[in-house]
């Protein structure tokens, strides 16, 4: 709930955030995760003024042209706002209907969701779908959980799939998310109390946050030294390291461990020109937008937002 407030005092309207800067809009988010999430609520901040006239579209094909939109989004919104018949399909769903309906298609396969599109076509309450929708979710989130409370559900009797025994084994779902492991070797270059941090670029995660000079691989302590002198600078003093933290994500697990470096202000800069990073004091570090674990670390080394 702070996230909200703190977002909606910023950004009172939708124009408001359609011309802020991405940076703003990062910052507050920081810490919550996901942050293609507010790249795209920005981006389609600025398709709302730009192509609706800042009023937001109420049928479910306008709200799926918007950035970071898809099917359960679109038909959440257009059901619950502006009632129209659009059934919702999220993993709730998918479970109570695979299990009610006796539904044997693969839930990670693309195409299946066609086909609970067109079964609860034909049920969902065409004067109060957004009611229908949010009864569907709560109801596989509470009852038709992934441990069914089958003596508490209303529709024990009439679930095809309970009547034959089979509704612990659904929905059928093939697919796996695969968890990447990586290990980051932070070099938190500094003089004084001036850092040098760069941002993210595209392709990878925390894309637009900033962060320290990285070092990514298996590296010993003495390896991580050896780079620094070899490719970075000869000129410094290393003065602690950090314990290893475990960061998770989504898909990855982060294994992270800082290097307190101190150089000299002419090292420092040098090593920005060749770095393409930046240099910055402890209260314009508070200003930029970063991930949580880079927000913990500093915290830890008496840098606090």
């Amino acid at each position: 709930m702070p996230y909200y407030q703190r977002f909606v005092a910023s950004f009172p309207t939708v124009k408001d955030l359609a011309s802020a800067p991405e940076a703003d809009v990062l910052r507050l988010w920081q810490g919550l995760g996901y942050y293609s999430r507010a790249r795209n609520l920005h981006a389609t901040s600025k398709m709302v003024v730009d192509d609706y006239g800042g009023v937001f579209p109420t049928s479910y094909e306008e709200i799926l042209k918007l950035k970071g939109v898809g099917p359960y989004t679109a038909a959440a919104i257009a059901s619950i706002c502006f009632d129209e018949p659009k059934p919702v399909v999220d993993g709730n769903v998918f479970r109570f209907a695979s299990r009610y309906f006796l539904i044997e298609e693969d839930i990670a396969k693309n195409k299946t969701r066609k086909t609970f599109e067109k079964v609860l076509a034909d049920q969902i309450s065409v004067e109060q779908p957004g009611n229908f929708n949010q009864a569907m979710m709560d109801f596989g989130s509470t009852i038709c959980s992934p441990s069914p409370k089958c003596d508490q559900c209303i529709f024990n009797l009439e679930c095809i799939s309970r009547q034959k025994g089979i509704h612990l084994t659904l929905p059928v779902k093939s697919k796996k998310l695969k968890i990447r492991d990586r290990n980051f070797h932070y070099l938190v270059l500094h003089s004084k109390d001036r850092f040098l941090l760069k941002e993210r670029k595209e392709k990878d995660i925390w894309y637009g946050l900033y962060d320290f000079l990285l070092l990514e691989g298996d590296y010993a302590d003495e390896n991580v030294l050896q780079h620094i002198r070899e490719h970075v600078t000869e000129d410094f003093v290393f003065e602690e390291k950090s314990a290893r933290t475990k960061h998770i994500l989504s898909h990855q697990r982060i294994y992270a461990v800082f290097y307190r470096i101190e150089v000299s202000d002419d090292s420092l800069e040098n090593i920005r020109r060749k770095t393409d990073a930046s240099v910055y004091s402890k209260q314009e570090i508070l200003n930029l937008p970063k991930p949580k674990l880079i927000v913990n670390y500093l915290s830890q080394i008496g840098i606090k937002s």
